[in-house]
């Protein structure tokens, strides 16, 4: 990749956020090296060097007082970063008891998992929260096992963590081969292909754990057929397989649907029966941007192993006040603030403007444009363009994610929190930077 070019038109932002001390960058790189991790380093310098200090709303603030409008965050914060509501939870809860014995019973824990159970899919009301989407995944997948549901299948591209159980139906072999073997009896069938998931399923019978993706996010934004998931759904009820839909990613607003099943059904085809999953996974904005937490929502058969024997599946951290604090006060900002409907507004709006940007270059440099709400993928006709186009927005003073499953797709994940102005500000960024990148590789 080569480094980004200078904009005379650099994008406008706020006024400065103060720096944090730690700015020195040459020590921060050398730690990095020496006790994290080598290949972070030399990314970070490709980048710009610069040292993440500060974030609020949709903005990132670095050590050279430069701010970035953040349209990646791998699906964090849909709320943007440091939503005041979570924030000032977050500090009442850090000042009266941050941190839980795990001998009495937490009122907060109670309290969160009420009010993410009240907004999940009827049936779906036993909640165990973790500290991560993989912890998540990973709980789903024990879950299955404990009801003798041994054999999973997954779909290509699809993603579910980098922990042991979550990167056996992760089906990337760059992150598969270097730990196998992983857990034995692991298929994955094509995405969105409702017959080959059948045709496994006839196989593997009752024994079968299947994990899915309303819509895939790293796997490149790759929205399945129109009543694929009830499908699925239907598949594992007739052959007695245990279903766990991901959500991690799009759940809790992002595809401007509560959940993203809830899109399952596509346009003017509301009468598809809705998934009915024995397990929902649900992350990323379930933090508020603040605090990591992640969690598994199970209807109450199929969390019954976990329910009677609390010490069968546990985590020092999980369900801690803080997180659960945090996770509280998300799920509440997402209903009080109607994020759900804005990020649907705001998708289709952006979109639009993201297509009208890439339609000069439609074939000779972009392939496809496609989205479901704030969820958007731009697939590219060569793989250099996305760390090309990359480099040229963060130049720009813009922040957007690759996809790990999916080395020609650019993602963007924005806030549903960004206003006109800052959509407008993506955009013209967008615009440039896709003027320069196809003189290179168009």
């Amino acid at each position: 990749m080569t480094a980004p070019t200078t904009t005379t038109t650099p994008v406008t932002t706020p006024a400065t956020t103060p720096a944090a001390p730690d700015t020195d960058r040459a020590p921060i790189a050398r730690l990095y090296r020496e006790h994290l991790s080598a290949g972070r380093a030399v990314l970070g310098t490709v980048l710009g060097g610069m040292l993440e200090t500060a974030s609020d709303g949709a903005w990132i603030s670095t050590d050279d007082g430069r701010r970035f409008l953040d349209f990646g965050g791998y699906g964090v914060f849909i709320l943007g970063h440091r939503h005041p509501a979570v924030t000032a939870a977050v500090h009442r809860q850090v000042d009266a008891h941050p941190l839980a014995s795990r001998v009495f019973l937490e009122p907060v824990a109670a309290r969160a998992a009420q009010a993410l159970a009240a907004r999940t899919p009827d049936g779906l009301d036993h909640v165990h929260f973790v500290n991560s989407g993989a912890e998540a995944t990973e709980a789903g997948l024990k879950l299955a096992r404990a009801h003798g549901h041994t054999a999973l299948v997954s779909t290509t591209g699809g993603y579910h963590g980098k922990t042991l159980g979550a990167l056996s139906a992760t089906a990337n072999p760059k992150y598969q081969l270097p730990f196998q073997p992983l857990l034995p009896d692991s298929t994955a069938v094509p995405y969105g292909d409702a017959d080959a998931m059948g045709a496994a399923l006839a196989r593997l019978g009752d024994r079968a754990c299947v994990i899915v993706e309303p819509v895939q996010g790293e796997g490149g934004v790759r929205i399945p057929p129109p009543g694929y998931l009830a499908a699925v759904s239907r598949l594992c009820r007739t052959y007695g397989a245990f279903l766990i839909v991901d959500e991690i990613q799009t759940g809790l607003g992002r595809l401007g649907t509560w959940w993203g099943m809830d899109t399952d059904a596509g346009p003017g085809l509301r009468d598809i029966e809705r998934p009915a999953p024995d397990v929902l996974l649900v992350g990323k904005g379930l933090s508020g941007g603040v605090v990591p937490v992640a969690a598994m929502v199970a209807t109450a058969a199929a969390y019954h192993p976990f329910s009677r024997d609390p010490y069968l599946h546990t985590s020092t951290f999980a369900a801690s006040p803080i997180a659960c604090a945090a996770a509280l006060a998300a799920v509440e900002t997402l209903d009080r603030e109607d994020i759900v409907d804005r990020a649907a507004t705001l998708g289709d709006h952006l979109l639009s403007g993201v297509r009208a940007a890439c339609a000069p270059y439609s074939g000779s440099l972009v392939r496809d444009v496609r989205g479901r709400g704030l969820l958007i993928g731009l697939e590219f006709t060569a793989d250099q363009a996305v760390g090309e186009l990359i480099l040229e927005l963060v130049g720009r003073g813009v922040l957007v994610n690759h996809s790990l499953n999916a080395t020609r797709v650019l993602r963007l994940t924005p806030p549903a929190i960004v206003s006109e102005e800052e959509v407008r500000l993506f955009l013209g960024a967008l615009a440039e930077a896709l003027r320069v990148v196809a003189t290179r590789v168009g």
